[in-house]
Parts: C-alpha cells; sequence; structure tokens
C-alpha cells in the first residue's frame, strides 16, 4: 500500500521531526491558547458583573446574575462554538484549510474586544450586547477546532503525529492559566489603588466605580495573542493532504511541500488523478458507504467528546462555586467586588498550575508510546473513581481541615480529563476521517463536545444548588445539590469508558492507511480495516 501513496504525503509521514513542525504547533497553537483564555475567563468574572449590574439595596448578600442571565453569559459562547465548528468544519473541507483559517481568527479578535465594549444605559442592556458578541466570539473559536487539528494533523509525520496534535490543543492549558493570571494582576492593581471595604461594612462602596474596568480588560485581553498570530497564519502553504487529495492539484501539493520540506518532491499528476477515480474516494457523509466504513467511528467521537464535555466544563464554569461550598472561597458579603474577582481567579490559576496544564503536556509526551485508546480509557476510568471518591463522602471534604484534601482530589481529577479524553477526543478525529470529510467530521465530532458542555454549563447552575430552598441562590428553585451532581458526574465519565470502545486506535499509521484512500476497492467499504480494529 506505500507503493500506492503520494510520494509528497510519503514524505510527510517519514519527515524528521524539523522547524516547521513546532511553527505549525505556535501557530496553530496561540488559537488555541486565545479560545481557551476567551471562554473560560467570564466564570472569573462572573460574580463581578452581579454585583456591579444587579446590587439590590438592604439585601445582605451582594448582587448576582439572575438564574437566566447567568446561564446565558455562561452558556451563549458555547452556542456560537457549536455553530462554528459545524459551520466552518464544512468549509475547510469546501474551501481549503488556509482560506477559512484566517476568517476565524479575525473573528475572534474583533468579537474579543467587543465584548469588552458592550455599553447600555440599562444593565439588561449591557448583558444582551454582551451575549451577542460571546456568541460571535464563539462563533470563530468553533471554527479554530477542526482546522487547527486537521492542519496539525495534516503536516504532522505518523511517528509524532499525536503529540503535535495534542501540543497544539495543551495550549488551552496555557490560555486557562493564563485567564487567571490577567483577571489576578488586574484585580490586584486595582483593589491596591480603589480601595473599598467589604460588602458587610459598606454595601454601596464596596463595588467602586472602576470594577466597571476590571472585566472589560480582562475580556479584551484574549484579542492580543490572537492577533499577533494573524500574519503567521496567512503565511502558512495550505496542507498537501488538501491540496493533493480534495483539491486534486498534485503539482501545487508538491511545489509547496517542496519549500516547507527543503527537498525535491515529484508532481504526481497521473497518481492523483487515479485516486480520484476509485470509487472509495468519492463516498459523502451522508452515504451508506460512508455509515459503513466510518459510522461507528464517527459515533464513537462524538459520543466520548459529549459525555466528556458535560463533566469537565460543568466543573470548570462552575469551580468556583465548589470552592465556595468548601470554604476555600470566603462568604462574598466578607469581601468587596474586586477582592472577590482576585480569589476565585487565584483558585483558577493553581488548579490550571497544579493539575490543568501538567495533565495536557503528560498526554503530549505519552500519547505516541501508549496510544489514544488506552489514554482515553485510563482517563474516563480515574476520573470515575476521583468523582465518585469526591462524592460519596462528600460531608467530610467540607470540613475546614479537609479542604487541602479535597483541592488534591479535584486537582487529580482535572489531570486525569487533561492526561485523558479532553486531549485524545480532540487527537482522533483529526485523523480517522478521509481528507474531503476529515475537518467537517472533526467538527461533528467537537459540534458534539460543546452540546455536552451545553449540558453541563446550563445544567450544573441548576443541579446544584441545596435541596434545602432556603440555601439556594436568589432566583434559583431547590436542586439535588453539589454531592448529587458529582455522582451524577461520575456516571457520565463511566458511559464515557463504554463509548470509547468505539474509537480505534490511530497510533503509527499514516493518515491514508487508516482512511483507505490509497487502496483500489470498490464502495463496500473493504478497506481500511485496521482502522475499525479496535484494541480490547
Amino acid at each position: 500500500m506505500a507503493g500506492d501513496q503520494l510520494t509528497v504525503l510519503n514524505a510527510l509521514d517519514v519527515a524528521k521531526t524539523q522547524m516547521y513542525h513546532f511553527t505549525a504547533i505556535v501557530i496553530a497553537g496561540m488559537g488555541f491558547f486565545t479560545d481557551a483564555y476567551d471562554l473560560f475567563c467570564i466564570s472569573l468574572v462572573t460574580k463581578l458583573l452581579g454585583r456591579i449590574y444587579y446590587h439590590v439595596d438592604g439585601h445582605p448578600k451582594p448582587g448576582t446574575l439572575p438564574p437566566g442571565v447567568a446561564a446565558a453569559v455562561n452558556g451563549v459562547a458555547f452556542c456560537g462554538t457549536l455553530a462554528g465548528q459545524l459551520f466552518f468544519g464544512w468549509l475547510g473541507d469546501k474551501m481549503g484549510r488556509k482560506k477559512v483559517y484566517g476568517i476565524t481568527l479575525i473573528l475572534m479578535v474583533v468579537a474579543s474586544l467587543a465584548s469588552g465594549l458592550s455599553f447600555s444605559s440599562s444593565p439588561k442592556g449591557v448583558m444582551a450586547t454582551l451575549c451577542f458578541f460571546r456568541f460571535w466570539l464563539g462563533f470563530g473559536i468553533g471554527g479554530d477546532y477542526p482546522l487547527s487539528a486537521t492542519i496539525m494533523s495534516e503536516y504532522a509525520n505518523k511517528k509524532t503525529r499525536g503529540a503535535f496534535i495534542a501540543a497544539v490543543f495543551a495550549m488551552q492549558g496555557f490560555g486557562i492559566l493564563v485567564g487567571g493570571v490577567v483577571a489576578l494582576v488586574v484585580a490586584t492593581a486595582f483593589d491596591r489603588r480603589f480601595k473599598a471595604p467589604p460588602y458587610a461594612v459598606n454595601a454601596i462602596a464596596s463595588t467602586v466605580p472602576q470594577a466597571d474596568y476590571v472585566w472589560r480588560i480582562v475580556l479584551m485581553f484574549g484579542a492580543i495573542p490572537a492577533a499577533l498570530t494573524y500574519y503567521w497564519r496567512m503565511k502558512m502553504p495550505e496542507t498537501a493532504r488538501y491540496t493533493a487529495l480534495v483539491a486534486k492539484n498534485a503539482k501545487q501539493a508538491a511545489a509547496d511541500m517542496s519549500k516547507v520540506l527543503q527537498v525535491e518532491i515529484e508532481a504526481e499528476e497521473e497518481k492523483v488523478a487515479k485516486i480520484s477515480e476509485v470509487g472509495s474516494n468519492s463516498f459523502g457523509l451522508f452515504s451508506r458507504a460512508f455509515v459503513k466504513r466510518h459510522g461507528i467511528h464517527l459515533f464513537g467521537t462524538a459520543s466520548t467528546w459529549f459525555l466528556l464535555d458535560i463533566a469537565f466544563y460543568s466543573q470548570n464554569l462552575f469551580q468556583k462555586d465548589i470552592f465556595s461550598g468548601i470554604g476555600w472561597i470566603p462568604p462574598a458579603a466578607t469581601m468587596n467586588a474586586i477582592h472577590e474577582v482576585y480569589k476565585i481567579a487565584r483558585a483558577q490559576t493553581l488548579i490550571a498550575l497544579c493539575s490543568t496544564v501538567p495533565g495536557y503536556w503528560f498526554t503530549v509526551f505519552f500519547i505516541d508510546i501508549i496510544g489514544r485508546f488506552a489514554i482515553q480509557m485510563m482517563g474516563f476510568l480515574m476520573m470515575t473513581i476521583f468523582m465518585f471518591a469526591i462524592a460519596i463522602p462528600y460531608d467530610h471534604w467540607t470540613k475546614k481541615e479537609n479542604r487541602f484534601g479535597f483541592v488534591a482530589m479535584y486537582s487529580l481529577t482535572f489531570f486525569f480529563a487533561n492526561f485523558g479524553p479532553n486531549a485524545t477526543t480532540f487527537v482522533v478525529p483529526a485523523e480517522i476521517f478521509p481528507a474531503r470529510l476529515r475537518s467537517t467530521c472533526h467538527g461533528i465530532s467537537a459540534a458534539a463536545g460543546k452540546a455536552g458542555a451545553m449540558v453541563g454549563a446550563f445544567g450544573f447552575l441548576y443541579a446544584a444548588q441545596s435541596t434545602d430552598p432556603s440555601k439556594t441562590d436568589v432566583g434559583y428553585p431547590p436542586g439535588i445539590g453539589i454531592k448529587n451532581s458529582l455522582i451524577m458526574l461520575g456516571c457520565i465519565n463511566f458511559v464515557g469508558m463504554l463509548c470509547t470502545l468505539c474509537v480505534p486506535e490511530s497510533k503509527g499509521k499514516s493518515l491514508e492507511e487508516l482512511t483507505g484512500e490509497n487502496e483500489d476497492n470498490d464502495e463496500t467499504g473493504q478497506a481500511a480495516t485496521t482502522a475499525r480494529t479496535v484494541p480490547v
């Protein structure tokens, strides 16, 4: 089968790790850095938004966002991301990866800046404007998922492809970390410059007028790294796999990769024509042949990402509420508005530093050694174990003397999410589908993940409320409590283990070997049986 592969694709598969690989990681990774920063920084400032825009005179607690507003502010970017993943994933297969890549970046920069410039004469108007721009921010972010993964997959060699794609995704960890650091720096600077008493001492004075700048600066900062990488994104040539296998331009693919690899590559126009004539290289996404060959794979990648993101995003977006529940963040009334941002940001930064970032890089180092399947299965298993270990004796962890043990368990859950399915669900869809459908299928899988994120984000707001009506947040009905919510998340992780059995192992194989694009066969889907093999 290697003899049937185009020389230009084989050259990419066997290329030694070179500077262009690292350049591609940085260019694609900075987009992901921005994605993570923009998606997660909102959780740092939602309490502040409540204090500024929803203060109630005489109330013993600071103002909070009403349930509907909180759900919209936290979740609207996910709606945009889901739509962007589907639309730009499809567009990346139609127009090419490179052309669409610049569009998503411009959209992210403009929407980031506009989010921080959400002004109105009424609180409802500010929130509506903020939600509008965060939808379009999410739309741009959504396009970055399938395009970054597909570009890195198609540029990489087969020996270290998993590590390269995982390294792009690992930039998400730095995005979350930097989000916390930026909020810490801004909150510290404003807290020192504009002194304010705690809410319990003076409710009005506890939120200084200048606090309105804090959340705007935090949100707008996300535009900077995205803007810095625009030029380099436009300088990247189109991937050879798209140019040769989808656009059918063998000469251009050979010319582009000759420059990248700095070797002379022959343009095999006859072989490209021959490959494109094979029946198995022409079936569409909604064909019987696709369902027969890749249907189980698409179910596996979409379902595991959906289940993982329910757990991952419900924790990450609302970890400030969990930390408050165990006393790691003091009661809101004992702090002024800006100091509360500092405390929330400190907690998120510590979690990112201790578990989120290390987990991503463990995946980078081990994914091409032990494989995607093993890492994903292990990650779901450990998340299930730790989630139950936190949930079942939950009353034990809420006691002050045990709070550091709780944080350790919570950090381990996050560590195995990232040294596990959070990374592998991003990597595998970029490898196992044909070039002409690769970006689309990755977008579908990622969109399923964002649907899970919405279930986690919206559902957790309500589910985690206390069963005692007198202890719920203002405006929320009683829920099932944090303990039962965590048990539910543990069960979801277990189902994720079962769905992982539908995901193939792609370690060490060329993309064309996985998809059967080099094979002479009909549409019966007999090729690439190796891609259907599930290790057990």
